[in-house]
């Protein structure tokens, strides 16, 4: 770069802690940021003067001729347009291109969902009664009762359950919490994980987690997944399907038991009411498979 101007890596460096202190994304969504700055900075020579609507657009043409995803270039435009945001407010761009380039839109294919007869059955497996038993049964319980991402659940503590009110507290995206209800089937699942197999595996320093692994610890993402895909199997023509596909579900439901669009969104903790109508979209295509095979003039 220019003498006076920051280096590339110093630009990078700040970029990075503007994304963590002030926008408090995931650590997921930074590394992604970070990793496209990092490409477009090193296709522009590590220079931010080479940087305008011309130059951004040509090196989102060379991905999309590369034969990258919709959903990666649309991740990428997102994180140029938030980059040369900051950058100009820094002053270390005179204007901001990035206002010029166009949204670039993934498509969004509809999620696949249990049906109620599927969600029910797959609730109903009589588990045994050890500790890992009980803590599988009620993790699925409260995903499919609650629709929380499994991040979230995971992240619960003994503390963010109010047996009384029946509701759990949840951090959401972006540190928002919200209360979420849940019915008395996951109610007693929580007990009975609570009190008959919580206990058992509680050690030195386990600490306040909901639910925890065999060793004691909170319990991770991938031990959820693996919960849920076990129990689908045994469950006869119903998709496999991790946690959020009981998210997914649990949302469907919801809506085609007559909720309300804007309560659903405030259950599921969306920012925006356009991520909760995909699951419209999926209730009307069951509307419509259903009216195909029983109405005699579909």
């Amino acid at each position: 770069m220019a003498d006076g101007q920051l280096e590339a890596y110093e630009v990078v460096a700040e970029f990075n802690r503007y994304l963590r202190f002030e926008r408090d994304l995931s650590p997921h969504t930074i590394r992604a940021y970070l990793s496209d700055v990092e490409a477009l900075l090193d296709h522009l020579g590590n220079e931010l003067s080479n940087i305008n609507i011309g130059t951004l657009r040509e090196w989102l043409a060379e991905q999309h001729a590369s034969g990258m995803a919709r959903a990666t270039l649309a991740r990428r435009t997102a994180c140029i347009r938030t980059f040369t945001a900051y950058c100009h407010r820094r002053g270390w761009l005179p204007d901001d291109p990035g206002l010029l380039l166009g949204s670039a839109k993934a498509p969004r294919p509809l999620p696949a969902v249990l049906d109620q007869d599927q969600a029910q059955a797959a609730l109903e497996v009589l588990p045994a009664e050890g500790p890992k038993d009980l803590r599988d049964q009620a993790v699925l319980e409260l995903l499919y009762a609650t629709g929380v991402r499994v991040s979230e659940l995971c992240a619960l503590d003994v503390d963010d359950v109010d047996r009384d009110r029946h509701v759990i507290r949840v951090i959401g995206k972006g540190r928002k919490e919200r209360s979420v209800p849940f019915g008395l089937p996951a109610l007693h699942a929580l007990d009975k994980w609570c009190v008959q197999g919580r206990p058992l595996w509680i050690r030195a320093g386990t600490g306040p987690a909901l639910f925890l692994g065999v060793r004691g610890g909170r319990m991770d993402a991938g031990t959820v997944r693996r919960v849920v895909h076990a129990r689908l199997r045994q469950i006869e023509g119903a998709p496999d399907m991790g946690p959020h596909g009981l998210r997914h579900s649990a949302a469907t439901h919801l809506l085609e038991g007559g909720a309300d669009l804007r309560s659903v969104q405030e259950l599921l903790g969306h920012a925006s009411l356009n991520t909760t109508q995909i699951y419209t979209h999926v209730s009307i295509e069951r509307l419509r498979t259903a009216y195909q095979q029983a109405h005699p003039r579909a």
